[in-house]
C-alpha cells in the first residue's frame, strides 16, 4: 500500500490532504491530548512518541497518517488503511480492497461545524475515485461516540452493525460503491 495516495490529495469541499511525517508529531501531539480527542482515541503521546508512530507507520504497509486542512489550514489528523492490514478485518467480513479510515479533527474552532461530515464524503469520495478495485470505505467509531457516528452517517455511510473490539464496543460504518461512484 505504502502510501497509495499523491504527497498532496487536494479533495472535494476545499479539503486538502497530505501525507504526515515526524515534523508533524508536536501538532499531532497537541490534537490528541485535547479532550474531545484523548476520550475516544487514547493516543495522548509524547511529541517523540508520536515522531516514532509517524515514521514507523509511514515505513510500513498497515496505514498512512495524514494532516488534513482546509482553507490552508491543518485541522485535523486522519488515518487511511488497508483493512486487510488491520486486526478489524478479523471483526467483519471484509473484501481485499476495502480502505478505512481514522478521523481527528484537533482544531476546537472547527469541532460541530458540519467539517468532520464534509471530510469524510470527501475522503470516501477520493478513495472510491482513487481506488478502482475498493467496494467499501469503513470506519468503526465507538457506540458511545455519538457525534462521530452522527458524522458518519450525515456523510453517506450506512451504520451496519456493532462489533465487539478488544478495546472497545464499535459502530461499523460502511460507504459502500454505488453506481454514480
Amino acid at each position: 500500500m505504502r502510501c497509495d495516495i499523491r504527497p498532496m490529495l487536494h479533495l472535494d469541499n476545499g479539503f486538502d490532504l497530505r501525507p504526515a511525517d515526524s515534523s508533524d508529531a508536536a501538532r499531532i501531539a497537541l490534537w490528541m491530548a485535547q479532550p474531545h480527542i484523548r476520550q475516544w482515541w487514547h493516543q495522548d503521546w509524547s511529541v517523540e512518541r508520536w515522531a516514532q508512530e509517524l515514521e514507523q507507520q509511514s515505513a510500513g504497509e498497515h496505514s498512512v497518517p495524514c494532516v488534513v486542512a482546509v482553507d490552508a489550514e491543518d485541522f485535523g489528523y486522519v488515518e487511511l488503511y488497508r483493512v486487510r492490514h488491520d486486526r478489524l478485518a478479523e471483526y467483519y467480513s471484509s473484501g481485499e480492497h476495502d480502505w478505512g479510515v481514522h478521523v481527528a479533527i484537533g482544531e476546537v474552532t472547527r469541532v460541530g461545524r458540519g467539517v468532520g461530515r464534509r471530510l469524510l464524503r470527501a475522503l470516501a469520495d477520493a478513495l472510491l475515485v482513487a481506488d478502482p478495485a475498493c467496494e467499501r470505505v469503513v470506519a468503526e467509531p465507538d457506540v458511545q461516540n455519538i457525534p462521530s457516528v452522527r458524522a458518519f452517517v450525515a456523510a453517506g455511510f450506512d451504520r451496519v452493525g456493532e462489533l465487539q473490539l478488544p478495546d472497545k464496543t464499535a459502530v461499523l460504518m460502511v460507504r459502500a460503491r454505488t453506481v454514480e461512484d
